[in-house]
C-alpha cells in the first residue's frame, strides 16, 4: 500500500483515492440488484423498497460509521482494525479487557482475510459474466467463463511480485472513467422512470421489511453487498488522508446511488432482466456495450489489487506488532519502501480465489458466501469504536455508535442464513489465519517462558569479569535483544560458554511504539566498557530499512548474531508451531541485515 505522510493535494488525492480505496464497493452494482432479485420478486413496490434499503444501507453504514465516526478515531492520521485495538488498549486499564479486545481484533484481521479472498472472485467472475449478452456468445459454456475468470486472476497474482507502482498511477483517472460511466448510465435510466428517486424516502424500505417480515429481513444479506468495501474508507485513511478519502466519497456515493435508482427504473421497465447492470447498458447503447464491459472487467481488476495490497498491509502490520510470524516480505519499489509483496499470502489468496471460483461457478451462488464476513467486521468496528466514545466520555458519539451497531447486528443474523449454502467457505478460510495467529501468538509466549532472559545487572557482573580477562576480538559485534533491560541466553552462552567477545559489543532492542509512523535511533548509555545498547524505535506501520539506520548511527559491524530455536516437543500445536518458526524468516532475515554477516545460535527448548 502507498503510505503518505500527510494529505496529496485536494484534486490528485481524490482522484488516487478512487483507485486505492473505492473498487470494492465501486463495482458493487455489477451484482448486488442482480443477486438480490433472486429473492424476492421484482414488483414495483418491491424494487421500490429494495432500493430504498440500499441507499440508506450506503448512508447509515458507510458514510456514519466509517466515513463520519470510525474516521475521527485515527491515530496521528492511520486507520484500521489494529489502530482501535491500539486506542482501546490504552484507555483499558484491566489486562483481562486488553486481552478481550486483542481477541476482538484478531477476529476482525481474520474475517478482513476470509472477505478479502471472496472479493476478487465475486468482481472478476460477475464482470466476465458480462459476455453472454454479446450477440454469438449467449451460450457461452460455463467453464469458459470459469476459466476466463480465473486467468485474468492468475495474470493478477503473478504481477504482484513486479510491484505496481507504475499501473497504479492509472487507477484513479480509470476509476475516474468508471464512476462517470455509472453516473450518466443511471441519471439517463431513471429518466425512463423518475418515480424511483422516491426511493431515497426510507419509508419505502420500512414498508418493504414490514410487509415481507421474516424473508424481508433475509433479502437484508444480499443488500449488504452494496456496502462491502466501505470498511477500506477507515483502514485506508493513513495512506491518502482523510479528507480526499471524504471529498471522494461524495461523488462515489452520487455515482452508485445514481446507478442503482437506474438498475431499479429499468427493472420495472424489464421486471424479467437477469443481469441488471450489463442488460441495462445494453438496453441504452448497444454499441457502447462492449467498451462498457471492457471497463468493468479493469475495474474489477483495479477492486482485486486494492484488496491484495491491502491484505498485504494487514499482514505486514500483524508483523511488525507481534501478532503473526514474520512472513518473508520484499520490497518492489526503489522509492516507496511502503510498497511491499509478500509472497505467502499472495500465493495462498490466488489458491483460494481459484478454489472459490470452481467451487461456486456463478457470481450468483458466490454471493450466498459473501457478506457474513463483512458484517462481522463491520459488528467488530461499531463495538469498539462505542466503547472508544463511551470511555472518552462522548455521549452523543457513543449512542449514535451503539445504535450503527445494532444496524450491524441486524445485517449479521440476516447474514448467517448463508452458512448452510456456501457462507461455511467464508468462515473456514478466515478460520485458517485465526488459527495461525493464535498458535503463533501462544507459542511465542510458551517460548518466552522457557527461554528466561537474564536480567541486566545478572549479566553485567559476568561481563565485566570476562571482558577484564579473556582476549577480544576486533571490530563491532551486534546482538539483537527484544527488551534492552534483559540479555537473551544466546548471548550468554556465545560470551560465557564460548568465550567469544569483540572489542566493541553492541545490543540492539528495535521497540514498537503505539504510534503508526515515525523510526527514531539512538545510543543509550554505555552499559559497560566495549558493551553498548542501542535502541531503534519505529512505529507500528513503519516500514523501515535497519541496515541503513544502523549505519547512519556510525555502526560499522564485523558480525551479527542472534537467537535461533530448535523446539522439541510432542504436543500437535507445539508441533505446528515449531513448523511455522521454521517456515517463517529470522527477525535478522525479515529486516534485510547483510547474510553474510550473520550467524545465528540455536537454542534447543522443550514445550
Amino acid at each position: 500500500m502507498f503510505l503518505m505522510t500527510g494529505e496529496p493535494s485536494s484534486g490528485k488525492g481524490v482522484i488516487k483515492s478512487l483507485g486505492l480505496v473505492f473498487g470494492d464497493i465501486g463495482t458493487s452494482p455489477i451484482y448486488t440488484i442482480t443477486v438480490i432479485i433472486l429473492l424476492t420478486k421484482p414488483t414495483a413496490d418491491n424494487i421500490m423498497g429494495v432500493l430504498s434499503l440500499i441507499v440508506w444501507t450506503l448512508i447509515i453504514l458507510v458514510s456514519v460509521e466509517y466515513a463520519w465516526l470510525a474516521m475521527s478515531l485515527g491515530k496521528k492520521g492511520e486507520g484500521g482494525t489494529i489502530v482501535l485495538r491500539e486506542l482501546l488498549a490504552s484507555l483499558l486499564k484491566s489486562g483481562r479487557k486488553i486481552a478481550f479486545v486483542s481477541f476482538l481484533s484478531v477476529i476482525g484481521i481474520s474475517l478482513l482475510i476470509g472477505d478479502g479472498v471472496i472479493t476478487p472472485a465475486i468482481s472478476i467472475l460477475s464482470a466476465v459474466e458480462g459476455l453472454l449478452l454479446i450477440p454469438g456468445m449467449e451460450n457461452t459454456p460455463r467453464q469458459y467463463l470459469i476459466l476466463t475468470a480465473a486467468l485474468i486472476a492468475i495474470l493478477l497474482f503473478a504481477f504482484q511480485k513486479k510491484g505496481t507502482e507504475k499501473v497504479a498511477r492509472a487507477f484513479g483517472p480509470l476509476m475516474l472513467v468508471w464512476f462517470a460511466a455509472l453516473s450518466v448510465s443511471g441519471f439517463v435510466s431513471i429518466l425512463h422512470e423518475p418515480s424511483v428517486v422516491l426511493a431515497v424516502n426510507p419509508y419505502y424500505a420500512f414498508r418493504f421489511l414490514a410487509h415481507h417480515g421474516i424473508a424481508g429481513f433475509f433479502v437484508l444479506s444480499e443488500v449488504i453487498l452494496c456496502a462491502t468495501g466501505g470498511e477500506a474508507l477507515y483502514a485506508d485513511m493513513g495512506h491518502l488522508g482523510r479528507g480526499p478519502i471524504i471529498k471522494a466519497w461524495y461523488f462515489v456515493f452520487g455515482a452508485l446511488v445514481l446507478n442503482y435508482l437506474g438498475q431499479g427504473a429499468f427493472l420495472i421497465g424489464h421486471p424479467g432482466a437477469g443481469n441488471v447492470l450489463f442488460e441495462m447498458i445494453y438496453g441504452l447503447a448497444p454499441a457502447l456495450y462492449i467498451p462498457f464491459l471492457i471497463l468493468s472487467v479493469i475495474a474489477t481488476i483495479i477492486a482485486s489489487q486494492a484488496m491484495i495490497s491491502g491484505m498485504f498491509s494487514i499482514v505486514y502490520q500483524g508483523i511488525t506488532t507481534r501478532m503473526m510470524p514474520m512472513f518473508k516480505v520484499e520490497y518492489t519499489s526503489a522509492e516507496l519502501r511502503s510498497q511491499i509483496y509478500v509472497g505467502t499470502v499472495n500465493w495462498f489468496l490466488l489458491a483460494s480465489v481459484l478454489f472459490i471460483m470452481v467451487e461456486f461457478r456463478e457470481s450468483s451462488r458466490l454471493a450466498a458466501a459473501y457478506g457474513l464476513a463483512v458484517t462481522g467486521t463491520m459488528t467488530l468496528t461499531g463495538i469498539m469504536m462505542t466503547w472508544i466514545f463511551h470511555l472518552r466520555r462522548k455521549p452523543f458519539h457513543s449512542a449514535l455508535s451503539a445504535g450503527v451497531t445494532l444496524v450491524d447486528l441486524m445485517f449479521l443474523v440476516s447474514n448467517t442464513h448463508k452458512i448452510p449454502y456456501g457462507g461455511y467457505w467464508s468462515i473456514i478460510i478466515a478460520s485458517i489465519p485465526f488459527c495461525l495467529i493464535y498458535v503463533y501468538r501462544a507459542g511465542q509466549k510458551k517460548l518466552l517462558k522457557s527461554i528466561e532472559p537474564i536480567p541486566l545487572k545478572k549479566f553485567l557482573g559476568s561481563y565485566n569479569a570476562l571482558y577484564a580477562q579473556t582476549s577480544r576480538i576486533r571490530g563491532s559485534a551486534l546482538f539483537f535483544a527484544r527488551d534492552p533491560n534483559y540479555v537473551p541466553p544466546y548471548i550468554a552462552n556465545i560470551m560465557f560458554t564460548n568465550n567469544i567477545i569483540y572489542e566493541d559489543n553492541i545490543i540492539v532492542s528495535i521497540i514498537k511504539r503505539d504510534d503508526p509512523f515515525g523510526v527514531t535511533g539512538f545510543f543509550r548509555e554505555d552499559l559497560a566498557p566495549g558493551l553498548r545498547s542501542f535502541e531503534l524505535q519505529m512505529g507500528y506501520m513503519e516500514v523501515a530499512d535497519v541496515e541503513e539506520i544502523l549505519k547512519e548511527a556510525g555502526i560499522e559491524e564485523k558480525a551479527i548474531f542472534y537467537g535461533l530455536e530448535e523446539i522439541a516437543t510432542g504436543n500437535f500445536i507445539w508441533k505446528v508451531f515449531s513448523v511455522i518458526k521454521k517456515l517463517t524468516p529470522a527477525f535478522v532475515q525479515f529486516y534485510k541485515l547483510p547474510s553474510n554477516k550473520l550467524h545465528g545460535v540455536v537454542t534447543r527448548v522443550e514445550m
